[in-house]
C-alpha cells in the first residue's frame, strides 16, 4: 500500500484580468506526516520562477470546504456551487486561487482511506522521533 497520495488539480488564479488563468498544482499527502497536506505550484506558475510548496493541515482543508477557515498564512473557504477558494499569504503578497471542490473532496477521500481522520496520531513513531532529537543533544 502506498504511503503517499499525489493528485494534480487545476487552480485558477484570481487576478485583476477578467479571465482567471489556469495554473497547474499538485496536492500531496504523506502518511509519515499525517496531519499535513502540501500544495505545490511549478516554477513557471510562480512570480519568482521557482517551485513553491505550501504546507497546511488536512483539517483546515476539510473544514474550509464547508465554512471559511484559517487565520494565518493559509485560508480556505467555499465559493459558489463547486469552487473552493484558497488564499496564500506571504510577505511578498497574497495569492488567491479557485479549485473545484470535487477535486478537493476526491483527494481528501483518498487521504482518509489511507489515514482515517482522527487517527493520524497512530501513524507517528514518537520513540524514533524522540531518539533523533536526543541524538543531537549529546
Amino acid at each position: 500500500m502506498s504511503i503517499v497520495i499525489e493528485q494534480p488539480v487545476e487552480a485558477r488564479l484570481v487576478a485583476a484580468a477578467p479571465r482567471m488563468p489556469s495554473i497547474p498544482a499538485t496536492l500531496r499527502y504523506d502518511r509519515r506526516d499525517p496531519f499535513a497536506v502540501r500544495m505545490t505550484f511549478p516554477a513557471p506558475a510562480t512570480l519568482e520562477g521557482v517551485e513553491v510548496c505550501w504546507t497546511f493541515s488536512r483539517e483546515l482543508l476539510l473544514a474550509g470546504l464547508r465554512d471559511p477557515e484559517g487565520h494565518g498564512d493559509v485560508r480556505v473557504r467555499p465559493y459558489g456551487y463547486d469552487r473552493t477558494v484558497l488564499e496564500f499569504h506571504a510577505p511578498e503578497g497574497t495569492a488567491v486561487i479557485h479549485v473545484r471542490s470535487g477535486e478537493l473532496r476526491r483527494f481528501l477521500q483518498a487521504t482518509g482511506e489511507l489515514v482515517p481522520v482522527g487517527l493520524e496520531h497512530l501513524q507517528l513513531d514518537l520513540d524514533r522521533e524522540l531518539a533523533e532529537l536526543m541524538r543531537g543533544t549529546r
